[in-house]
């Protein structure tokens, strides 16, 4: 990604920069000298279950029928919509009708089909969560479509700020905002719902990594609460691997032909072989297997990361931590200014990013919040990074 100018005198767009990893970055390229990356947003990619993809893989492609080698159903293989359907509705509570899920490159593709849709229909803009991922503001922009941030507080969406904003479409992580960690009250949901009934709109749900909760009951989807006006978006990034591009989008009856048009004409659908093996996963229990094991790893690293975070730097609180792939820490402003902090570590060969990066607030009180991923990361790495931050900063 290029780097952008932060330099708007109006602060109305969050920062952005070229290294900020976030939703839909890829796994941080490691540069000579750095002993731990903390950028969040990256699976462990050593857990991608290569025996069990590619028994799949020789299963599928033995009982593949010659038809199903051909230009495949835009809106993706009748078998993987049914297999995802059941799935969604059972772990994720999604009212999913297969001939209203559609099988895309992941959650960029789904939100860059969406974007041109809306363009269609006369949208100008998008509302998108501040802080949030840059990149849901990239992919907007692409597609024609500015982007409002709205702020968000401790329960979700501010009312205020949505009901002042010249948008019918706003994207969300309401199951684990991204960077914040928050699950969104019932308040806030209900809210957000009666916005986009009251202006013909919709609502772009982004499950990033709804799969993942380790101390708290799984917060069901949006979606299940009115299907008719929420977007329903995931994919197996975070559970099996990005490279794969397999992702979903449900679609409100209103909008689904034309995002299948839209799909068929951006690249004739998805790779069918692919998409065999991904439901013969599904359907076969591989995949809720898989799940647990990533379940189980994940849980390991962030015990480890809350351990160094005590151990090494007293003081700090940490949020967001009972799901999800990141946490938010907040060191005592002793610790600061934040790009102070983070250059130092950086010196130390530790990426570390700050929450700043990732909207307009400025939070006047000096702490330094930081975004931490960890699960991409062994915990004695974990535990190395972080007393190295330490150290970086004089121990204090």
């Amino acid at each position: 990604m290029d780097d952008i100018d932060n330099s708007d005198p109006s602060g109305s767009h969050p920062p952005r920069h070229a290294t900020v990893a976030g939703v839909f970055d890829g796994p941080p390229v490691p540069a000579p000298g750095v002993c731990a990356d903390f950028r969040p947003g990256t699976p462990d990619l050593s857990l991608f279950p290569r025996a069990a993809w590619a028994a799949a893989q020789r299963t599928v492609l033995a009982g593949l029928p010659h038809g199903a080698l051909g230009y495949p159903d835009p809106r993706g293989l009748p078998v993987l919509r049914a297999a995802l359907a059941a799935l969604l509705a059972r772990r994720r509570g999604v009212v999913a009708d297969p001939d209203r899920l559609v099988v895309c490159s992941g959650v960029a593709q789904a939100t860059t089909l969406l974007g041109t849709v809306l363009r269609a229909r006369g949208h100008r803009a998008v509302g998108v969560e501040d802080p949030g991922s840059p990149e849901h503001g990239r992919l907007f922009a692409a597609t024609g479509l500015d982007t409002a941030w709205l702020p968000i507080d401790a329960e979700g969406l501010r009312p205020g700020p949505l009901a002042a904003a010249d948008v019918r479409a706003v994207v969300v992580t309401p199951a684990h905002q991204f960077p914040s960690g928050i699950a969104w009250s019932a308040e806030r949901r209900g809210m957000l719902l009666d916005w986009a009934r009251a202006v013909d709109g919709h609502v772009l749900e982004d499950d990033y990594d709804g799969d993942f909760r380790y101390d708290r009951a799984p917060v069901g989807a949006l979606q299940g609460l009115d299907p008719e006006r929420v977007v329903y978006t995931g994919s197996v990034s975070k559970s099996l691997a990005p490279g794969l591009r397999l992702g979903w989008m449900v679609l409100p009856e209103a909008l689904v032909d034309e995002v299948v048009e839209r799909k068929r004409t951006m690249d004739l659908g998805h790779p069918a072989l692919d998409q065999a093996a991904l439901a013969h996963l599904v359907t076969s229990g591989g995949y809720d297997r898989q799940l647990r094991r990533c379940q189980r790893a994940y849980r390991e690293r962030r015990d480890a990361l809350l351990a160094a975070l005590a151990r090494h730097f007293p003081g700090a609180s940490v949020t967001g931590i009972a799901a999800g792939l990141h946490v938010i820490a907040c060191l005592p402003a002793r610790y600061g200014p934040p790009a102070r902090f983070v250059e130092r570590a950086a010196g130390a060969g530790v990426v570390l990013r700050p929450l700043e990066e990732y909207g307009t607030a400025r939070p006047a009180d000096g702490a330094v919040r930081l975004v931490i991923g960890y699960a991409h990361l062994a915990p004695s790495v974990i535990a190395e990074g972080m007393g190295r931050a330490a150290e970086a900063l004089g121990g204090r």
